[in-house]
């Protein structure tokens, strides 16, 4: 399993704004890796979901919930018409299910979302235009919603450049403080 990725301590950006997740909320982890979300997630009382490609991935996240082995790059969308009080990617980027992910959001659920940005190829993997976000892209993908926290910029340890957003679909009559952080 080496190279699976999704070992380890979640993500500090999910980390920080985890608590935003409904109590007992359903979460969905996106390209979930070997789990260490759904991790983070089920040990807080959710009932977690994962999805990812790799037959390795599948086998290293069932210990946390239940996951969906399939390619939702060249496959369809495996949960159209399910929501989640909570969705999950970090280190994933396919631009065409943006929507899909952001449309798996409940409403009063959140979107937790952080991967590689445009400048990352001046530091390392990856570096192919594809998998990095341009300036404001997850804004724009996540108009629907109402932004909490955002970065977009450099991070020295391990040098990378990211882009991350937490963001709240509101629930009929709620009312959502927004903030927006830069980085």
């Amino acid at each position: 399993m080496s190279g699976l990725h999704g070992f380890g301590a979640p993500s500090p950006w999910v980390e920080r704004w985890s608590h935003l997740v409904p109590e007992g909320a359903t979460v969905l982890d996106v390209a979930c890796g070997a789990g260490r979300h759904m991790q983070w997630f089920a040990a807080r009382g959710h009932a977690v979901t994962g999805v990812d490609r790799s037959d390795e991935a599948v086998t290293a996240a069932s210990r946390f919930g239940p996951v969906l082995q399939a390619d939702i790059e060249s496959g369809p969308w495996p949960f159209d018409g399910q929501q989640f009080g909570g969705v999950v990617v970090t280190n994933y980027l396919w631009r065409a299910r943006l929507p899909d992910i952001v449309a798996a959001v409940a409403p009063g659920g959140v979107l937790l979302y952080e991967t590689f940005a445009a400048g990352n190829e001046t530091v390392g993997k990856p570096s192919r235009p594809d998998f990095l976000l341009q300036p404001g892209e997850l804004l724009s993908a996540s108009a629907a919603l109402h932004v909490v926290a955002y970065e977009n910029g450099f991070l020295p340890a391990p040098e990378r450049f990211v882009q991350r957003i937490a963001a709240v679909r509101a629930a009929a009559g709620q009312s959502v403080e927004c903030r927006l952080f830069v980085l």
